[in-house]
């Protein structure tokens, strides 16, 4: 007999809930999920309807059996109580003219990180905190229904970390005045948790080496931004490196990094070796890949 648990509940809820959102208006979500160890089979909702690339695993990364209906996902969890989850969502940003807006609707808090370079120029709730991370604007966010707009900046007019940060500010402040007195009592009576925001976010490290160990190496158009830079770092240490070196390079923890030089093996542009008990990633050459 099959038991399904209503999401979210005590053994279903987000510990960890973090958006990455993509210049294309496509959202990365990761989180991390207690579920009922007693139950051989999880339901959970995920947000949005339209969602491509879902993966399930658990603590000691084996990849979880799942399978997703509209929105949402069937997993095998085994006896396990914590689970992880990564998918992507094309249906939570919407465009009309030059603005984005994403919303969502969250019964945890969780961090959104947008992308490069957008500026953003309104909100409908007060973010707990916010980064700037790159040139992205990072926040952390709390449960409920959050809407916010933004939109890309030129080159010649993209904002430095100082001016973002005003600009955030500015936008708080009016969305101080225009939140209701109620919601803003209550949100100041609330005691914020410390934030406890993932380390999922591949940190955007341009590369500066003109190491002559570097190979020629084409990368296609439609592979991920953060699988670009690990690309580019392996070519740039000689087409190899360890997967503790990407780790330590990245500032990421194993399960992170597993999953994308698993993603990139998928793809056909590495292939991962044993060396001395480490993973050992390489390149493949264009003859391998053809």
């Amino acid at each position: 007999m099959l038991v399904i648990f209503p999401f979210p509940n005590s053994f279903g809820s987000n510990k960890n809930l973090d958006m990455i959102i993509y210049s294309d208006g496509s959202t990365h979500i990761t989180s991390e999920i207690e579920v009922n160890p007693l139950n051989s089979n999880h339901e959970i909702k995920l947000f949005g309807k339209d969602i491509d690339n879902l993966l399930s695993f658990d603590e000691n990364e084996y990849i979880l059996k799942s399978s997703v209906t509209e929105n949402y996902a069937m997993i095998e969890t085994f006896g396990n109580s914590k689970i992880f989850l990564e998918y992507d969502v094309h249906d939570l940003v919407s465009k009309q003219g030059r603005i984005w807006t994403f919303s969502i609707n969250s019964d945890n808090e969780f961090t959104v990180t947008f992308p490069k370079n957008t500026v953003i120029v309104g909100m409908n709730s007060i973010p707990i905190d916010t980064q700037l991370i790159d040139n992205q604007n990072q926040l952390l966010l709390s449960e409920g229904y959050t809407e916010i707009d933004y939109l890309f900046s030129s080159t010649n007019t993209a904002i430095n970390k100082e001016n973002n940060d005003y600009s955030l500010i500015y936008i708080i402040l009016i969305s101080l005045v225009i939140i209701p007195i109620i919601f803003l009592i209550k949100k100041n009576s609330a005691k914020i948790k410390k934030s406890s925001i993932s380390a999922e976010i591949i940190q955007k490290h341009e590369s500066t080496s003109d190491s002559e160990n570097s190979i020629e190496l084409k990368i296609p158009e439609d592979v991920r931004e953060d699988d670009k830079l690990i690309i580019k770092f392996i070519s740039d240490n000689g087409g190899e490196a360890l997967e503790s070196e990407l780790r330590k390079k990245f500032l990421l923890p194993r399960t992170t990094m597993w999953r994308a030089v698993k993603r990139l093996e998928r793809n056909g542009l590495v292939e991962i070796k044993k060396k001395d008990s480490q993973n050992l990633v390489k390149l493949r050459t264009e003859d391998e890949t053809s």
